[in-house]
């Protein structure tokens, strides 16, 4: 003996199976947040690449020097 309504259960199992037929995502919305996410990358890298290889060479260069 089922702890669930038959009527119950069917209704469960009809609202679940729309849920996975629903399951399609947005595909142009992902491409355009990794595309952004990719720019973004790309400027900070421009801006702060120079800033960041000179904090290197010198962090280095402070190693070197004991």
């Amino acid at each position: 003996m089922s702890l669930i309504p038959t009527r119950l259960r069917q209704k469960l199992r009809a609202a679940a199976q729309d849920l996975l037929a629903d399951e399609r995502g947005d595909v142009p919305g992902w491409v355009l947040i990794t595309l952004m996410t990719a720019g973004l990358v790309v400027a900070i890298w421009a801006l702060a690449g120079p800033a960041l290889a000179g904090l290197f060479e010198q962090a280095i260069a402070r190693v070197s020097g004991f």
